[in-house]
């Protein structure tokens, strides 16, 4: 059965820059942060937000939402139940970039792999 299919959840959204989430529903119109008026980049239904303090962990989910990739749990339907590999250290998002340098792969796809070399 489609988790997602009948009950319409709120996304999370998120502001890079000023290192803060919000729970929207989606819509057509572009979504902005409240404290410094940019838009708000969509970080999936499974988002979990580090703390605010955290500039390292803030630096890695920058860098998964500037590479296209939101961060969810299950399927766009919600019908999978496997979640999506997301790096969560700089050492991983680390190794993520070397390895999609040397082997020429997207870097979008190398952040969704669990082993970079595999």
């Amino acid at each position: 059965m489609c988790t997602y299919a009948f009950v319409h959840y709120k996304l999370h959204y998120a502001c890079v820059s000023c290192r803060i989430s919000f729970k929207r529903h989606p819509g057509d119109t572009q979504h902005t942060c409240p404290r410094c008026a940019a838009p708000l980049l969509c970080a999936g239904h499974d988002f979990a937000a580090p703390r605010r303090s955290n500039r390292k962990a803030w630096t890695v989910v920058a860098a998964v939402l500037d590479a296209g990739l939101r961060y969810e749990g299950f399927e766009a339907c919600g019908c999978g139940r496997e979640p999506k590999f997301r790096p969560r250290t700089r050492a991983q998002l680390r190794a993520r970039r070397i390895a999609a340098a040397r082997t020429g792969t997207p870097l979008a796809e190398m952040l969704g792999r669990v082993d970079p070399l595999g």
